[in-house]
């Protein structure tokens, strides 16, 4: 390990950051403040602090942020471009939901050096190997604990840093340690003999037992003993005999090891913790379904009210949050619109407190943001309040802005008998609005409903629910009269119409058509029809939004939704928890495209399946039997001196309601840093294809809730058997390196 920390100090722009810049922090036209930034010596942290406010400083890590932007690319530099150039400006942006900070340099190559040193380093901590980001985490804590800055650590130091990382130990233990890895015999550590240290103290003695069990001579797996535990444990079958010698040339450090074929315990360590020793099956994290079905076959990402950062009554509307929405791999974005007092239409949530952005703005957003992490379509669900007038010039901002981009005619100029595919309409825009007549513009005996779009005011939760009710004889002029023709147009595979119930729409319904549903009034549909509901979205889509009283953002369970087919499941990707865990673990999938393709028993037009009765569906229920063992450097909750976590593990199942379940580990007192369990917890999965599993780490808590420590969440065919780490997510979705769970899983048939 390089004891300087990492060499990039060399670089001129690294060494412009650590000598350090006085650059100007804007959080709007009026808030511009000085703060003097400068990078730390481990390479990884950039502290910052005002001049004046005594001792108060903050510090974030390059691994926290996602990319810089140069120049006036954020609403607030675009607010202050005639003030400061674009050459002095430039955005960090933060993974998940943190905000971003948008500074001004004062001369153009100090913010050059900025750009382009914090790019390099983003980088760099991208490419680390697990060995690598290891090295750097123990190398993190050493100089945070190294309060005098000289490089060494005695006793009481070491055992202040341990609490520090979440480790209560036998003081006992600690010292003798402590004195083997003291080669001096100093009585204090420097860098590489703390990385002794700590090495000896992380020693992972359940992991070395597996190792044990399959190594002949206790020192070495050879080819032929590796190859027989990835077939036994890790259930690899054909592929074992081959992939063994992958794992020897891609994770094996020892030359000479690798010379006899042979894995060194390390190398067996390191391929546990990398990505193929993942429970994520990595050759599913990638694109490999069929993607030239239906849209209706695809379960699609979906957000609601897009344009809010925070809640529906007061949040800020902001064109950050299409960007975070779309890089989050979501495929159906909605636009709320209304007049603007210069005839100019605005986006904003209606008659509340939330902030206005332009639509026009919005659609340049999207016009630049929509293929960045996918290629496959993106539905803009248009809720319209506009005048005609204001109607008219969405229409042209549309075009404008979009050209090609936008589909505004049939593909092969037939009108559909089902809907084209995501392979066929991929780097294609589609509008989701009202209608006049049929896709290709004609009039026909379908004339849309009311203008407005506002479904989601229209459909309160106490609408009725009969299935079979009437179609609407609606009037043709005043329908026409309050939607502009330029507008409609635009409207070719996702015409929103009202739904009058399952028997109606299978008589006259066209594939082209879709409805939205109130979160109550789908839940409603799916108790009391399900299988008619999973036959009507193998042929339309479906489109499901939050309740009207969810004012802070907060979300419903969208599985209840997936479990009948619906495809476009709305949740308010601004608000983290539990749905979206969900939401996130089932487009973990495939590319993270957006697009899951439903299972096979819910795109057949005859299916019987209803959630209900899940036995319809062919195969027979799987057993799923998780041992949890142990878990790894995980995360304080309470950042108060000398509060330790006390954790357990929680595994929840869902799915259809015969699968949902939720089992725990009990909790271990005062470890968070090598907590082992070894407990096994038993499932059983009646559909397997529609299931999720949550594993969730809490801090016990006697006296009141149990605090979150860390989650992740996987669609159940995704799952690697065997001995597997989870890499814990943060509750925003994002990495908490070196945070995991080491478990075997095994899958079987219930006999």
């Amino acid at each position: 390990m390089d004891t300087e920390g990492p060499r990039v100090q060399d670089d001129p722009d690294i060494k412009v950051m650590m000598a350090g810049s006085t650059l100007r922090k804007v959080k709007s036209r009026s808030w511009k403040k000085q703060r003097h930034f400068r990078l730390l010596e481990d390479g990884l942290t950039i502290w910052y602090k005002s001049r004046w406010a005594g001792m108060g400083h903050t510090t974030f890590s390059i691994t926290e942020l996602e990319a810089v932007r140069e120049g006036h690319q954020s609403e607030v530099l675009l607010s202050i471009a005639e003030e400061y150039a674009a050459d002095l400006c430039f955005t960090l942006v933060f993974h998940g939901r943190q905000g971003n900070l948008d500074l001004v340099a004062d001369s153009p190559g100090e913010a050059r050096a900025w750009i382009q040193g914090v790019r390099k380093l983003i980088h760099k901590a991208e490419t680390m190997d697990e060995k690598e980001r290891l090295d750097q985490w123990v190398w993190d804590w050493f100089h945070k604990a190294d309060k005098n800055k000289d490089g060494k650590m005695n006793f009481k130091e070491v055992r202040k840093l341990l609490k520090m990382m979440n480790v209560e130990m036998n003081e006992e233990h600690a010292l003798h340690l402590f004195t083997m890895a003291d080669k001096s015999e100093s009585g204090a550590l420097e860098i590489e003999q703390f990385v002794h240290f700590y090495k000896m103290l992380t020693q992972r003695d359940e992991v070395w037992k597996v190792f044990q069990d399959y190594s002949g001579d206790g020192e070495k797996l050879m080819l032929d003993e590796l190859e027989i535990f990835l077939r036994l444990e890790q259930q690899e079958g054909d592929k074992s005999c081959r992939h063994a010698q992958e794992l020897i040339d891609r994770y094996e450090p020892s030359e000479s090891a690798k010379k006899q074929g042979a894995m060194s315990f390390d190398g067996f360590q390191m391929y546990l913790c990398s990505q193929e020793g993942s429970i994520f099956n990595p050759e599913l994290r990638d694109l490999h379904q069929d993607m030239s079905q239906p849209l209706s076959h695809y379960f699609i990402s979906s957000s609601h009210n897009t344009y809010l950062l925070e809640d529906q009554l007061r949040g800020q509307s902001s064109l950050e949050a299409y960007i975070k929405a779309l890089k989050r791999g979501c495929r159906c974005v909605e636009v709320d619109c209304w007049d603007g007092s210069d005839g100019d239409p605005i986006v904003y949530h209606g008659h509340t407190l939330t902030s206005k952005i332009l639509f026009r703005d919005v659609i340049s957003t999207l016009k630049e943001y929509a293929f960045k992490v996918s290629q496959f379509p993106v539905i803009l669900s248009l809720e319209n309040h506009c005048s005609v007038e204001q109607q008219t010039v969405m229409a042209k901002h549309l075009t404008q802005i979009l050209g090609d981009t936008l589909l505004t005619t049939l593909l092969d100029g037939q009108v559909p008998q089902q809907l084209p595919s995501p392979q066929e309409l991929k780097g294609k825009i589609l509008l989701k609005a009202k209608k006049i007549g049929g896709p290709g513009g004609s009039l026909d005996d379908t004339l849309t409903d009311e203008v407005s779009d506002d479904e989601e005011t229209a459909n309160s939760d106490a609408e009725t629910l009969s299935s079979d009710e009437p179609p609407v004889n609606h009037n043709a002029k005043k329908s026409k009269s309050k939607l502009s023709r330029e507008l409609s147009d635009l409207v070719v595979y996702c015409k929103s119409v009202h739904f009058h119930g399952f028997e109606h729409s299978h008589l006259h319904a066209k594939c082209y058509e879709m409805s939205s549903f109130s979160e109550s009034k789908a839940k409603k549909l799916a108790k009391e029809a399900g299988t008619h509901f999973v036959q009507h979205n193998t042929r339309q889509l479906s489109r499901i939004y939050p309740s009207g009283l969810r004012t802070d953002s907060s979300n419903y369970n969208p599985q209840d939704m997936w479990n009948v087919g619906c495809q476009i499941v709305a949740l308010n990707f601004q608000k983290a928890g539990l749905e979206m865990d969900l939401n996130d673990g089932l487009f973990r999938q495939n590319g993270c495209c957006g697009f899951v393709l439903k299972p096979l028993f819910m795109r057949d037009a005859n299916t019987l399946f209803s959630p209900e009765k899940p036995e319809e569906r062919q195969g027979k229920p799987l057993r799923l039997s998780i041992q949890v063992i142990s878990a790894q450097q995980l995360p304080k909750v309470n950042q108060k001196e000398g509060s330790i976590v006390d954790p357990l593990v929680r595994v929840e199942i869902y799915g259809v309601p015969q699968d949902q379940a939720r089992e725990e580990t009990s909790h271990i007192n005062n470890n968070g840093f090598n907590p082992v369990w070894n407990e096994t917890l038993n499932f059983v999965i009646r559909s397997p294809e529609l299931a999720l599993v949550r594993f969730e780490v809490e801090d016990h808590d006697k006296a009141s809730r149990n605090d979150f420590i860390g989650q992740f969440t996987l669609p159940f065919t995704c799952i690697q058997a065997g001995y597997r780490h989870i890499n814990l997510l943060s509750r925003d979705g994002t990495a908490i390196p070196p945070a995991s769970v080491f478990i075997n899983i095994s899958i079987s048939e219930l006999t």
